[in-house]
């Protein structure tokens, strides 16, 4: 089911592989997206610089997987994984056409996922797993895919995000301690937590990173993702898009700028980006408040 380029970054798709979406231009950091098809029959793929996963889209295929001297016949079915580490040639062979989603995953991103939560990435890095059944990689991946639809601009900040979380659900089922889940977990301080919000007030206009967040904290990025988690019950990421659409909220009641304009200065991509996060966050459109207040 693998059927995809032996490239992290953009390169040649072996024959008969048809690319449908790619974040190839999307600017994305630590990760890279290619949505496929590929043909019935059998297709060999030389080992990533990255990480890679694989969710089937669509009908049931027959597959037939080796890799790394492991061989796995199983029926595909719509959201399975195949994760393959870094470095690994592999050779899949179905009996059907099939439609897959290929993430390329940066190792240092797993690295920094399993420091975070005391794991050994080296299982993680070194071992291919098979028909994973994983309703949160599934999620990431759909999300990942809805990205590729909508726009060449994403937002840097919810990619970084669906990156880090997608290596904490490889580690945790590779690598991961048991029992680890139900430690007592940190959080951060009442003054680190004021810091780190007002830091993301005084800049909600700008392109902010996770390294950025990370950096006013002087922390690892998977620490500051997860303490932030862990204290506020929000991820980071989900934190900056409310303060931004609330910020856009304001601006829209006042009446005095075109959407487009309040877009561009509540910190979102476009107006289109800045709608679909109204939408998610309060379930109405930035059109819909203009008319409101009127």
């Amino acid at each position: 089911m693998d059927g995809f380029g032996s490239a992290a970054t953009s390169s040649p798709q072996p024959q008969g592989i048809l690319t449908l979406l790619s974040s190839d231009g999307h600017g994305w950091p630590n990760l890279r997206a290619r949505f496929c098809q590929a043909p019935p029959g059998r297709t060999k793929v030389s080992g990533s610089s990255w990480h890679r996963v694989s969710l089937h889209f669509g009908p049931t295929v027959n597959a037939d997987c080796r890799c790394d001297g492991r061989h796995h016949r199983r029926r595909q079915l719509h959201g399975d994984a195949d994760f393959i580490p870094a470095g690994l040639d592999g050779e899949w062979e179905d009996d059907a056409a099939c439609t897959i989603l290929r993430l390329y995953l940066d190792p240092a991103v797993v690295r920094e996922a399993a420091e975070a939560i005391s794991a050994d990435s080296s299982q993680v890095a070194s071992t291919p797993r098979f028909q994973l059944r994983d309703r949160r990689i599934e999620h990431i991946g759909w999300a990942l895919k809805a990205e590729l639809e909508l726009s060449p601009v994403s937002d840097r900040l919810f990619i970084e995000s669906l990156a880090r979380a997608l290596a904490v659900r490889l580690v945790r089922d590779g690598g991961g301690r048991p029992g680890a889940d139900g430690m007592h977990k940190p959080t951060l301080t009442a003054r680190q937590l004021r810091r780190l919000q007002e830091f993301i007030e005084a800049n909600l206009t700008e392109a902010l990173t996770l390294r950025d967040l990370a950096a006013v904290l002087g922390m690892s990025v998977s620490h500051v993702s997860s303490l932030f988690r862990q204290t506020t019950g929000t991820s980071l990421h989900q934190y900056v898009i409310r303060r931004r659409v609330e910020s856009a909220q304001r601006l829209l009641r006042q009446g005095q700028m075109a959407v487009s304009e309040v877009a561009l200065a509540a910190g979102f991509a476009d107006q289109s980006h800045l709608s679909r996060s109204m939408r998610r966050v309060l379930g109405v459109s930035p059109r819909s408040i203009m008319r409101l207040a009127l």
